[in-house]
């Protein structure tokens, strides 16, 4: 068997959409793969911060770059927050280059708000282009990656979302939400070769500006983007994945759980009397994404017949 020589990966004759692709991790991303021979559809509404306005310059220019250097790509201004605009993203692809192999979700906005103070409006906001404008992209490319029998699809999560963080439940929720979507794809897509990891970035990019930074380590966009390349690439070897790139660290994030005990009966003081029992990390449950959900239900069962 040949190893992959990922010192020399490329992705010519592939097609990425990548949402969010003219600015910040989203511009390293689309103009990584650009450079190695991908065909890119940059979708960005240039948009500001709060995800307020139009401007189809940002994704026009950053699509000419590419091109300027001697690559392929096309902008696209539809909004990822409806169903209507993902689909349209989709078929900006298929129209331009005939497929889609990438699915990069980047798309993002920033609506600041405490638990007891946010507002019907700004949560929502959010929620729609980060939660559901995965939705809507990934809905209409998955039947052309498994008509194709390809695909590699990288969301955006965050530790905001495995952890959270104060004033951005919105984008607490809506990171937390893709660890599901990836593991269905990856789940659904694993006899199609299609593959969906995330990643949770940490760079300094405009979504930051509400931050003090001054004091952070050099950590621009160009450090989260090989992560981005490496899953995306047709010898990516893993999938329903987690990866943490942030300040030049790159990781595995991953779900587990403690084994606990087993009782046959409980009431709230056996749970009170036992509680240290069932927090013990010392025997912890992880499983690889596909197997995870049916192996807890097989441990929880054979723990109840005695057999664990």
């Amino acid at each position: 068997m040949t190893e992959p020589r990922f010192d020399a990966k490329r992705f010519d004759g592939r097609v990425a959409v990548i949402t969010g692709g003219a600015r910040g991790l989203g511009r390293a991303y689309a103009d990584l793969l650009g450079s190695l021979g991908a065909s890119v559809v940059i979708n960005d509404n240039g948009s500001a911060i709060v995800g307020a306005g139009v401007d189809a310059g940002p994704a026009e220019e950053a699509a000419a770059a590419i091109r300027a250097a001697g690559g392929k790509a096309v902008a696209d201004t539809n909004s990822v927050a409806t169903f209507e605009g993902g689909t349209a993203i989709i078929q900006k692809a298929l129209d331009a280059f005939g497929k889609v192999d990438i699915l990069i979700h980047s798309a993002g906005n920033v609506r600041y708000g405490a638990l007891d103070e946010i507002t019907d409006d700004n949560f929502r906001a959010v929620i729609d282009v980060h939660l559901m404008g995965a939705f809507n992209v990934v809905r209409p490319a998955f039947p052309h990656m498994v008509k194709a029998g390809y695909g590699r699809v990288v969301l955006t999560g965050s530790i905001g979302g495995l952890y959270g963080t104060q004033r951005i439940v919105n984008y607490a929720m809506s990171k937390a939400a893709m660890i599901g979507l990836s593991n269905v794809i990856a789940i659904e897509g694993a006899e199609h070769n299609i593959k969906s990891n995330l990643i949770l970035p940490g760079a300094v990019t405009r979504m930051s500006e509400a931050v003090d930074t001054s004091s952070f380590p050099p950590m621009g966009p160009e450090l989260v983007a090989p992560v981005v390349g490496y899953l995306c690439h047709e010898d990516c070897a893993v999938s329903g994945e987690m990866y943490v790139s942030m300040a030049g660290r790159v990781a595995r994030a991953f779900i587990s759980e403690t084994e606990g005990i087993y009782r046959p009966e409980w009431s709230i003081a056996d749970v009170a009397a036992n509680l240290d029992a069932i927090r013990d990390p010392a025997k912890a449950w992880s499983a690889a994404t596909g197997q995870g959900y049916l192996e807890q239900m097989t441990r929880s069962f054979a723990m109840a017949r005695g057999e664990a």
